[in-house]
């Protein structure tokens, strides 16, 4: 007999473990003459948690990767995460508005150290909620905007065109 109310804390853990112990088993690709085949999500933003509309796109890519690996196509989906600096700002200065607070009285160190605080918690929600969905994911590959080699090629690229 199903319970009339389905409670996801009861069953997603052990889902989770398993398909990210089967993830690790899964080919990246074999040894043919077909192309790879990529997808990088496009990152949501980290400003609170997925919605319905994430929740179909990730579901969508996950179709098209897994036919993918079906095929014996080398496949990769890289999992990721924005910081949206203005969205994430706005969400930032609407919860110090909370507190009767704004950002100029918090100072700028303080402001972005709550933002990357925020930004460390929305992630963790964001990627765990792409885990319980069953996403197919390359977990190792994990980015996020802000991190090194991203911060490090975006200053690159801008540099670069100024100069």
């Amino acid at each position: 007999m199903l319970d009339k109310v389905y409670e996801p804390a009861k069953v997603e853990p052990k889902w989770v473990k398993i398909w990210r112990q089967e993830r690790r088993r899964v080919e990246r690709g074999h040894e043919n003459d077909l192309p790879p085949y990529a997808i990088v999500i496009p990152p949501p933003n980290v400003t609170g948690a997925l919605h319905i509309g994430h929740g179909l796109d990730e579901t969508l890519q996950d179709v098209l990767i897994r036919y993918h690996r079906l095929l014996g196509q080398p496949t990769c989906w890289v999992p990721g995460t924005d910081h949206g600096g203005i969205a994430t700002q706005a969400m930032m200065e609407k919860q110090l508005k909370t507190e009767k607070l704004t950002r100029h009285q918090l100072g700028r160190e303080k402001f972005l150290e709550r933002m990357h605080r925020w930004t460390a918690d929305c992630k963790e929600t964001i990627l765990g909620q792409l885990a319980r969905l069953g996403c197919s994911l390359d977990w190792e590959r994990e980015a996020f905007t802000m991190d090194g080699p991203r911060s490090r090629a975006v200053f690159y690229a801008f540099d670069h065109l100024w100069k």
